[in-house]
């Protein structure tokens, strides 16, 4: 440990005497080798979806077995380390090369709502909490469908949506990409955050390509399955809506409307479409909540919240680190782990993107406290009233329901509430921009990732949104099974991936020191 201490702090020194020039060229190696892996996929789901799927099953069965105690362990430390640096002086760090932030408090946290877990969050909070309810996790003994299974459905939901997945998606590699790109010049790429241990090879080497290109596949992986996968779910919700024929042709159209909204968005960037879309989400959900909370089961949502959120604290350690049951961990929070890991290192940049001006604390505190908060509290409000209206009415959701139909339980959810009707289809409006705001951010980020700045040109802005929405489209027309599987996909990508953002459970820490240093603060 003493070596790679030194090696860090040699490397910070380097970069501390001459800064790098952040390079303005397009990664050819980087986006031949993410391009070519995605033609590859839709070429072997058109020809053979059946065989593909079974050869992405067995890899994400063996990365799950394999690293999913490390990834439990990972995200925990991520969460832990994370506090404890916003906690110190450290936290009083300022990110990025300006006096104060670029946009208001509210337009900046809109956007990290918008951006990292909104897009599944809207049909999970309606669905989890309900799946939990009827077969309640292993951890907690008690009967299923049950009173007494309330507020662990809950407190599970929480346990995947809440503290531990916001913080691996940007706290600690978030300090990393601040300081190196904003301070020291080096490409707003994944392959820097390792440059602390290897220094300019990380940086330079062909082994830094094949790091950016495969968090962008995995990237990729998770936004083209939440495109392609809103497109069957909205058509579902128009056909039961509005009796529009729920078909290919019904689904193409979703997706191409969704294809020119997040397009258009990130190619006005940060400061215009992406944050205006965000904004719209934001007061959008607000809306529907206070909706929920006057017209919905109040009393039952405020009491849920509460004793949830204590189970759930109460609980944490024991939920973070349960490994009895392996079978469903695989099925629950090991899948999401992954999921959520293969989103990390361009997450981070994201926020990295857009967090100039803000302080240590300010950030960690947002991303990893207040962010599950509120995400927490949504899931209540949706998924709670789902479990409420059970109880009253056993059947009313779970029945639609029955094998986990998603969109079905959402639209049972809206229409026990007055005004059912428009309550719905505001749901699939919420749906569809939330992951509209996910698109482009998306799209701005792989852009990035492929010249290394933060302003990417709009033509390559333009190519990515419009491919990742046409790699959605194909994928659609060969069944539900080829979204399924590059969903499934993301978990194996999350091997390499989860390996990236180790170092920065040291490399962060001691980043974050060194600026408080060089800023006068201890």
């Amino acid at each position: 440990m003493k070596k790679i201490t030194n090696i860090i702090f040699e490397n910070m020194e380097k970069y501390s005497v001459s800064k790098h020039k952040t390079s303005y060229q397009i990664s050819w190696l980087t986006f031949s080798l993410s391009g070519g892996f995605l033609v590859i996929f839709v070429l072997m789901a058109l020809l053979d979806l059946d065989g593909l799927s079974h050869r992405v099953n067995v890899a994400a069965s063996w990365s799950t077995k394999h690293f999913g105690a490390y990834w439990q362990a990972l995200l925990l430390l991520t969460f832990l380390i994370g506090i404890y640096v916003a906690s110190t002086r450290s936290g009083k760090v300022r990110l990025g090369n300006k006096k104060n932030p670029e946009m208001s408090t509210f337009k900046w946290f809109s956007i990290i709502m918008c951006t990292l877990l909104a897009g599944g969050g809207v049909f999970f909070a309606a669905a989890e909490p309900m799946a939990h309810f009827i077969s309640p996790p292993p951890l907690f003994n008690i009967p299923s469908a049950s009173e007494s299974a309330i507020f662990p459905a809950l407190a599970q939901s929480y346990m995947h949506w809440g503290f531990l997945s916001w913080a691996i998606l940007g706290s600690l590699t978030t300090i990393i990409f601040m300081h190196l790109h904003y301070d020291k010049g080096l490409p707003l790429k994944p392959r820097t955050l390792l440059y602390p241990i290897f220094g300019d090879r990380a940086i330079n080497s062909w082994i830094g390509s094949v790091i950016d290109a495969a968090c962008v596949m995995a990237l990729v992986a998770g936004t083209v399955g939440p495109i392609g996968f809103l497109g069957l779910q909205v058509s579902y919700g128009l056909s039961e809506l509005f009796s529009i024929e729920n078909t290919f042709s019904t689904q193409f159209l979703i997706i191409l409307f969704l294809i020119g909204v997040y397009t258009v968005s990130t190619v006005s960037g940060i400061h215009r479409g992406i944050q205006m879309l965000s904004r719209f989400n934001i007061l959008l959900a607000l809306l529907l909540m206070i909706f929920i909370l006057i017209a919905g089961p109040t009393n039952f949502i405020f009491d849920s919240y509460l004793q949830s959120t204590g189970l759930y604290i109460t609980n944490f350690f024991s939920m973070a680190t349960y490994r009895a049951d392996t079978v469903w961990l695989d099925s629950w929070t090991v899948f999401f782990w992954g999921w959520f890991l293969g989103y990390g290192p361009l997450m981070a940049m994201f926020i990295a993107r857009i967090s100039n001006g803000r302080k240590i604390r300010e950030m960690i505190f947002s991303v990893s406290i207040g962010a599950p908060i509120v995400t927490m509290f949504w899931f209540t409000i949706v998924g709670g009233s789902g479990l409420a209206f059970e109880i009253a009415n056993p059947g009313v959701i779970s029945i639609p329901y029955a094998g986990s139909d998603m969109p079905a339980a959402l639209l049972a959810i809206t229409q026990q509430l007055p005004a059912g009707f428009i309550i719905s289809f505001l749901f699939l409006v919420l749906t569809t921009m939330f992951v509209a705001t996910t698109g482009d951010s998306m799209t701005y980020t792989i852009s990035m990732v492929m010249t290394g700045t933060d302003n990417p040109p709009a033509p390559l802005r333009i190519f990515w949104g419009v491919i990742m929405g046409v790699l959605a489209m194909i994928l659609v027309s060969v069944g539900s099974g080829g979204i399924a599987t590059l969903q499934y996909f993301i978990v194996v990508t999350a091997v390499p991936v989860s390996i990236i953002l180790l170092p920065s459970l040291w490399t962060a820490p001691m980043i974050a020191r060194k600026m408080a240093r060089d800023q006068g603060l201890i």
